[in-house]
């Protein structure tokens, strides 16, 4: 691009909570002028005709109708990470906008944390932890090592890439799995696992010692595990979300969990993030 003027691209801010990594910064320089919204907003006159990207970090900066409309020239807002949900699409069609993400880019990252969730859970990982540092402890209990993994059923809500991932580790651990998903994977997809297809989410919940979520977040799966689904599950369930937060209802949660309903929960997400203190 030598003699060419690089392409301006909004972002939030550099560095600080929710910045761009400065890490980053060097090498997205080489390719783009980054101005930040704070430069922006001191020099919206010049600035608003020359910006044609926006680089989306931690859901920022909030594009919005107000923005869109003092940005004549945007063609794309490229937003890291997997998940969508937080862009209205529409919008953002309506004025011929292209949405870039990454997907793929954490799905075996994902898939490792939801095995580490099941097994921390299951073996009271935490608990033992406080324990092993308390000063208050004299004795390690016999009743705190927790349930087994391997040979458990597994119920995976989600049969996407992660989900098939997380099917794949736990195929390792002997587990049996079903799984309920909007299309059923291929005979070979499904052998190759060992897993069950469940037409209905509610068999798999009834049957699954552990039940792990990873669907995207839509309409249809917003509180998709609420008061009824929680008390569909085994008293001695375990739910696992790797998911988005919103695909559970928190608070038929906390219910569930101070009555006993299920064992345990494990949440790589909840809604907010981080919940309050």
């Amino acid at each position: 691009m030598e003699g060419q003027e690089l392409p301006y691209v909004l972002v939030d801010c550099i560095g600080e909570r929710y910045g761009v990594y400065e890490d980053h910064v060097g090498f997205l320089k080489k390719r783009f002028h980054l101005i930040t919204m704070k430069e922006y907003l001191e020099n919206k006159t010049f600035l608003s005709k020359k910006i044609r990207a926006i680089y989306m970090w931690y859901h920022k900066p909030a594009i919005d109708e107000e923005l869109l409309q003092s940005l004549p020239n945007l063609k794309v807002v490229a937003s890291s990470g997997v998940g969508i949900d937080h862009l209205d699409l529409k919008l953002l069609s309506s004025y011929g906008v292209k949405v870039a993400n990454t997907p793929f880019i954490v799905s075996t990252d994902t898939a490792d944390l939801g095995m580490a969730l099941m097994l921390a859970s299951s073996r009271r990982l935490v608990e033992g932890h406080e324990m092993a540092v308390s000063p208050d402890t004299e004795y390690f209990p016999a009743d705190w090592l927790g349930v087994e993994v391997s040979g458990a059923t597994l119920g995976i809500v989600g049969m996407g890439t992660i989900g098939y991932k997380v099917a794949e580790r736990a195929k390792a651990f002997e587990m049996k799995i079903l799984y309920h998903n909007r299309n059923q994977r291929k005979k070979e997809e499904e052998s190759a696992i060992g897993a069950v297809y469940c037409k209905k989410i509610d068999d798999l919940l009834q049957q699954s010692d552990f039940v792990l979520l990873a669907v995207n977040l839509t309409p249809q799966t917003r509180k998709l595990i609420g008061k009824r689904e929680l008390e569909l599950m085994k008293p001695t369930a375990i739910l696992i979300n790797i998911s988005r937060g919103l695909v559970v209802d928190q608070d038929a949660l906390v219910e569930a969990l101070q009555n006993k309903v299920i064992r345990a929960a494990a949440l790589d997400v909840t809604y907010p993030e981080p919940l309050p203190r």
